[in-house]
């Protein structure tokens, strides 16, 4: 089965960081074959406190996706992303139908 990341984001505060982290994130990704499925503006928030952003990201397996989480590369993307906007990162295993 695929593994997933789900990205639950409130609105992006700091433009520069999020670019930083964009570009930082491209080898990472390429590295890990990950794959970003939908954006914001293909999943529409019903029930929402402060998510402003929907992401998911697929990976070819669930080990991938955790391994991906745990790469040095991408801890230190994630430290610019988390200057961007707050957000919440789910890791689960399934199939898209």
């Amino acid at each position: 089965m695929k593994g997933y990341w789900l990205i639950l984001g409130e609105v992006i505060a700091d433009e520069q960081a999020q670019a930083d982290y964009v570009r930082l994130w491209g080898p990472v990704a390429a590295k890990y074959q990950a794959r970003l499925v939908s954006g914001a503006g293909q999943i529409e928030l019903v029930e929402k406190r402060t998510t402003g952003r929907v992401v998911l990201v697929e990976f070819p397996d669930l080990a991938s996706a955790r391994a991906c989480l745990a790469d040095p590369e991408y801890q230190t993307a994630a430290t610019i992303a988390r200057k961007a906007s707050q957000r919440e990162l789910l890791v689960f295993e399934g199939t898209l139908s």
